[in-house]
């Protein structure tokens, strides 16, 4: 029970964690960087022009879709506020 009372306890679990682990040093950082880049997967040149072209494509298409249904949704407020003009 004095172990809770003089804080022992939150000390236990602190150590439990391993955050009294140091810091890394900026040039093991770097090193650690660069490392896991070299093992990343570049996409060849002709991947990165097909994926671009894709990704190209959706953005028009979505653009597209927007576009129309603010034109719609635009008339159909327009229509809304404004009331039939014909008597």
């Amino acid at each position: 029970m004095d172990d809770v009372a003089d804080g022992n306890a939150v000390q236990d679990r602190r150590d439990s964690r391993g955050d009294d682990r140091g810091r890394t040093s900026p040039a093991t950082f770097l090193r650690q960087v660069v490392a896991e880049l070299r093992k990343v997967v570049w996409p060849t040149q002709q991947q990165l022009i097909t994926y671009f072209f894709v990704v190209l494509v959706f953005v028009i298409a979505v653009m597209a879709i927007v576009t129309l249904l603010d034109l719609a949704f635009g008339k159909l407020v327009f229509e809304v506020f404004t009331g039939s003009n014909t008597q």
